[in-house]
C-alpha cells in the first residue's frame, strides 16, 4: 500500500509553512529571537522583503492571546510594505515558556506591560535606525498602543487600533445586552438562564468577576460577537498548530501563559475607561468589525468621534468582529498599504519603489 503524502505530523505541516513563506528577497529580513526586555528575555519575530521599509509593530491581545502563531495566515502580504513585528509579550507564549512564572507573577501588571511596550519600541527604532515606527495594537493591545502613542507621540508614525478598547465597563454592559438579546430571539433557555444568574452585570467600574466574565463569553462567542458568522474563535486557537515560530512546547504553554495572563491583568483591564482620551499627538486609525461585541465597535467608534488628533480616519470590516485581520486578511492589507504606510512614505521612511 503506497505511503500517504505529507503532512503526517506537525513537524511536516509546519516546514510546509515554513518553506512557502520564507522571505527571499534580496533586501528581505526573517529574525525570530528573544530581546532583554523588562529585565526578561522576551520573543519577537521580524520579517519583511525589504529591512528598508517602515517597522510595525503589532501588539496581541488577550491578555495572553498572542498573534505570532496565527500571523502566517494573516500576515505575510504586509511583509511587503512593512517590517513586521510580532511580540510575545511577558506572560504569553514563547515569552511564558521561557521565564518562570513564580517570578513572573508579581510583575504583571498594567504598569509593567506599558514600560515593556516603550521598551519595546525604543529597541525598535535603535535596531532599524527609525526615527518613527508604526504601532498596531489590537483589543487588549490596544491599550498598550494608545498608551504608547499619549506618552511618545513622537516615536509613531501612526497608531492603528484594532478591537480597540474605549470604555471597557460599558462595552461588557452591551456586550451582555446583545447576547441576552441573541439567546432570547434564538429561545435558548440555558442561555437565557446563564445571562440571568450574573445580572446586573458589569454594573459600575466594580471587577468583573472572571467566572461571570467566562459565562458571558461563552454565549457572545456562540452567537458570532468574537468571530463574525462563527461560533468562537475555534479556528484561530486550530490554527496556532500550524506556526513555525512554534515548537510543540510551545503550543502547551501557550494556552498556560494565556490563562496566567488572563488570571493577573484580565479583571483590571476590564475597569479600564480610556474615553477621557480627547487629544492625540500622532495620527489615529481605528480598524472595527461591524460586529464586534466582544469589544464594542459602536462604542471605539462613539471615542473616535469626540478625538482631536493630527490625522485620522475609522475604517470599517463589514463582514467582521473582532478579529478583523483574520477575518478580512484582504481588507487588512490593503487598508495598511493605501491608507497607513503613506505617513511614513511622506516622512521619507520606506522603500517606494514597489
Amino acid at each position: 500500500m503506497p505511503e500517504a503524502p505529507a503532512p503526517r505530523n506537525r513537524a511536516q505541516a509546519t516546514a510546509i509553512v515554513a518553506d512557502m513563506r520564507r522571505v527571499v528577497a534580496d533586501n528581505g529580513i526573517e529574525r525570530l529571537e528573544m530581546v532583554r526586555i523588562g529585565g526578561i528575555d522576551q520573543w519577537v519575530s521580524i520579517r519583511g522583503n525589504d529591512a528598508r521599509n517602515p517597522v510595525l509593530l503589532m501588539l496581541h491581545g488577550g491578555p495572553g492571546w498572542v498573534a505570532m502563531p496565527t500571523s502566517w495566515y494573516f500576515q505575510r502580504g504586509w511583509e511587503e510594505y512593512f517590517t513586521v513585528v510580532q511580540w510575545d509579550q511577558r506572560g504569553a507564549g514563547k515569552t511564558f515558556a521561557s521565564n518562570d512564572p513564580v517570578q513572573l507573577a508579581p510583575t504583571m501588571t498594567r504598569e509593567r506591560m506599558v514600560a515593556d511596550s516603550l521598551e519595546m519600541v525604543a529597541w525598535l527604532r535603535h535596531e532599524f535606525g527609525k526615527q518613527k515606527i508604526f504601532v498596531l495594537g489590537q483589543s487588549w493591545g490596544s491599550y498598550l498602543g494608545l498608551e504608547v502613542a499619549k506618552q511618545r507621540p513622537q516615536w509613531l508614525h501612526a497608531y492603528i487600533g484594532m478591537g480597540q478598547i474605549s470604555n471597557a465597563p460599558e462595552s461588557e454592559r452591551r456586550g451582555w445586552a446583545w447576547t441576552m438579546q441573541q439567546a432570547q430571539q434564538d429561545h435558548n433557555a440555558q442561555a437565557i438562564a446563564d445571562l440571568q444568574a450574573i445580572a446586573p452585570y458589569a454594573q459600575g467600574n466594580t471587577p468583573v468577576a472572571l467566572d461571570a466574565l467566562f459565562k458571558q463569553r461563552h454565549w457572545l462567542n456562540h452567537y458570532g460577537g468574537m468571530v463574525h458568522n462563527r461560533r468562537g474563535g475555534d479556528a484561530e486557537a486550530a490554527a496556532f498548530a500550524l506556526s513555525p515560530e512554534y515548537a510543540d512546547a510551545d503550543i502547551a504553554a501557550a494556552w498556560k501563559g494565556n490563562d496566567f495572563s488572563m488570571q493577573h491583568l484580565l479583571a483590571d483591564v476590564l475597569t479600564l475607561d480610556m474615553s477621557s482620551t480627547r487629544q492625540l499627538k500622532t495620527p489615529l486609525f481605528l480598524f472595527l468589525g461591524r460586529h464586534d461585541y466582544n469589544v464594542s465597535s459602536e462604542l471605539a467608534a462613539e471615542w473616535f468621534a469626540s478625538v482631536d488628533a493630527p490625522q485620522k480616519k475609522l475604517i470599517w470590516f463589514e463582514q467582521s468582529a473582532h478579529e478583523v485581520m483574520n477575518e478580512e486578511p484582504g481588507k487588512t492589507l490593503l487598508s495598511l498599504v493605501q491608507e497607513v504606510r503613506p505617513i511614513a512614505e511622506q516622512a521619507g521612511d520606506g522603500v517606494f519603489e514597489q
